[in-house]
């Protein structure tokens, strides 16, 4: 972690507005091969949001179409083809001088009172510090009771503490979204004996192709969230990638999924 990456990060959440339903967003300064894709899902939720104001984002799909240069803005063209009282649908795409990028389907919705229940495992106990996590990409704290990269075959499934520095909480949502798609890849490679993420472009290539957050509940930067996550299958190329976001407290915030390519060189 760089000591300018939390800076970075919310200067590239402030979309210039360019035109009607067109914003653009500097990129990250990274020492990273490719545009990253939690980028791309931060920039197009405050797009969304931007786009479908007064209504909190409800889920956003989206699917990366081809490798994003870096040190590049990008340009996000965005369109509204639903706005009701409560719920909006606000299509966006993602483009750089080469063409673009990503694509992606938001869904908004004004937060109002309803049934309220889940079915959920219990959190574990938050680890203490001795525990911290170090990922590159990601700019706050974060903790883990196992680890990520493991030599040896492991089940396929992580668990990360990770706590959003105090932020506005239009920007929520988007940190949110950025940190979900840092580890699914990760943990679908636990199972495989000898191979971590460290290994990538030697053992493997991959590349994230679709991901989806949906948000459930409010989301508030500032407290520890749990991302429980799973990947049930790897195969064909591919591998897949579901979690949930829970408060310490147990409250069902967020869930999220991804597939990405994985190929064994």
């Amino acid at each position: 972690m760089t000591t300018d990456l939390w800076p970075d990060l919310l200067g590239c959440l402030d979309l210039t507005p360019l035109g009607p339903g067109t914003y653009e967003g500097r990129s990250q300064q990274l020492e990273y091969r490719r545009l990253f894709g939690g980028q791309l899902l931060a920039q197009f939720a405050r797009a969304a949001t931007l786009a479908a104001p007064g209504r909190d984002l409800k889920s956003l799909h989206t699917q990366f179409l081809r490798e994003g240069r870096t040190g590049e803005p990008v340009r996000y063209e965005t369109e509204v083809p639903q706005e009701g009282r409560t719920f909006a649908a606000v299509r966006l795409s993602a483009r750089q001088e080469h063409g673009i990028v990503a694509v992606a389907d938001a869904s908004l919705h004004v937060w109002e009172e309803g049934p309220d229940r889940q079915t959920v495992d219990p959190v574990p106990t938050l680890p203490g510090p001795e525990r911290a996590v170090q990922l590159p990409l990601l700019p706050w704290e974060s903790r883990a009771a196992t680890d990520l990269d493991t030599e040896k075959p492991e089940p396929p499934g992580y668990e990360l503490w990770t706590r959003i520095p105090q932020a506005h909480r239009r920007l929520a949502p988007a940190l949110l979204a950025y940190a979900t798609d840092l580890t699914p890849i990760g943990t679908a490679l636990r199972p495989v004996e000898g191979v971590t993420q460290a290994d990538s472009g030697r053992a493997f290539a991959s590349a994230v192709t679709a991901h989806t957050v949906w948000f459930h509940r409010p989301v508030r930067a500032g407290d520890w969230l749990l991302l429980r996550q799973h990947s049930p299958v790897a195969a064909h190329g591919r591998c897949f990638g579901r979690g949930d976001v829970l408060t310490a407290q147990g409250r069902l915030v967020a869930s999220y999924a991804q597939e990405a390519l994985l190929r064994f060189l």
